[in-house]
């Protein structure tokens, strides 16, 4: 019999973040981001749960879309990265694919392919990973007229550096660097909200929004929760208690006897570790819940184990099942106990953690 270590996954909740994604980015349209695997989540679940909602889907690269045309969805997908050889272009234009360029070689790859398909420019306005710089666009556009690919062309995507801070004015400048840089062509759509772009009061998110992490329940901003922001959780990690003892003053528990008793502890142990993908930095104080109550780890967490503190939960006991992130405790919490954030933490359960969903007779992603 497995262990009881498992991802629940609720597309429900899904739903529910996509709405409010739209209601925020209104009149914009959000285009659902499921890369790096559904966040973690499933991406042919993901992509199937939210067929009936979203318009379009975003990934990074072209076997993520490949994947969503393998869960039968046939919806346009921007491949946010573009392609890493020229030979997926007539795959992308056959598929119905749209292409983020950001660079000249992939230019010279439109110039050579049999097939085309749609196509965005991304304008690097200060993230400086990706993209054209606005001096450079005119040139750009020039080229793709002179190559009669201009047709192929709907849009301009961008990508915000700062927006998770309310307090930076990075945003704001992207925004305007943004704006002049396409001025010149008015028809062709515009991208540039990421998550938290849609919590930026008066933030403009143009025509088409790219909402990621706030889909699947997690907080896009400083210092908030999900559920501060009226986000559900999607993924609910839960493992079993496997054994409850009493700890002495004095005593220890765990590799490098890092955490002792200040007095008569009751402590149990749960089935889950950095082999599932609990972050090793979570340590002592990280919350959890069981039994109607929230509880902390003590210790350090190993591959398979983690030692909890059931002090605040006397009624727990052995096979009962402990909430390591959800509804009870946030994964925004757990992410900053880690030091680290959410995408971290939702994207790194490993392959030994089965999902599962509330919709019958859905299957991993």
């Amino acid at each position: 019999m497995p262990r009881n270590t498992v991802a629940r996954i609720d597309t429900a909740a899904l739903r529910h973040n996509y709405r409010l994604a739209c209601r925020l980015a209104h009149p914009a349209r959000p285009m659902a981001v499921i890369k790096a695997d559904g966040y973690g989540h499933g991406i042919r679940d993901m992509a199937r749960a939210l067929a009936d909602e979203a318009p379009k889907f975003a990934v990074a690269c072209i076997e993520e879309a490949l994947a969503i045309r393998e869960a039968g969805v046939g919806h346009p997908v921007v491949l946010l990265q573009g392609v890493h050889s020229a030979n997926d272009l007539v795959t992308c234009a056959r598929e119905g694919f749209e292409v983020v360029v950001h660079s000249d070689y992939q230019l010279n790859w439109l110039e050579q392919s049999a097939e085309i398909p749609t196509l965005w420019l991304k304008v690097n306005t200060g993230m400086n990973r990706l993209g054209f710089a606005p001096a450079m666009l005119p040139a750009v556009m020039t080229g793709l007229k002179s190559r009669a690919l201009e047709q192929k062309l709907v849009g301009f995507v961008t990508h915000f550096a700062c927006a998770d801070d309310p307090s930076s004015g990075f945003t704001d400048q992207q925004t305007r660097v943004f704006t002049e840089a396409v001025v010149d062509w008015p028809l062709l759509a515009k991208s540039a909200g990421n998550s938290a772009a849609h919590f930026l009061p008066g933030q403009p998110l143009f025509d088409w929004s790219r909402p990621g992490i706030m889909l699947y329940g997690a907080s896009p901003m400083l210092e908030r929760t999900g559920p501060e922001l009226g986000l559900e959780p999607v993924m609910t990690l839960e493992a079993q208690l496997t054994a409850v003892r009493v700890l002495k003053p004095g005593e220890s528990v765990g590799y490098g006897c890092s955490w002792r008793a200040g007095h008569e502890t009751r402590m149990g142990i749960v089935a889950i570790g950095y082999g599932d993908g609990y972050p090793r930095h979570a340590g002592t104080d990280t919350p959890a819940w069981i039994a109607g109550s929230r509880i902390r780890l003590i210790g350090r967490v190993s591959m398979d184990m983690l030692a909890v503190d059931l002090t605040e939960a006397p009624g727990a006991s052995e096979g009962d099942t402990v909430e390591l992130w959800g509804r009870h405790v946030s994964v925004d919490e757990v992410a900053r106990c880690a030091g680290t954030i959410a995408y971290e933490l939702l994207t790194g359960i490993t392959a030994r953690v089965p999902r599962l969903y509330d919709n019958p007779g859905a299957t991993a992603g």
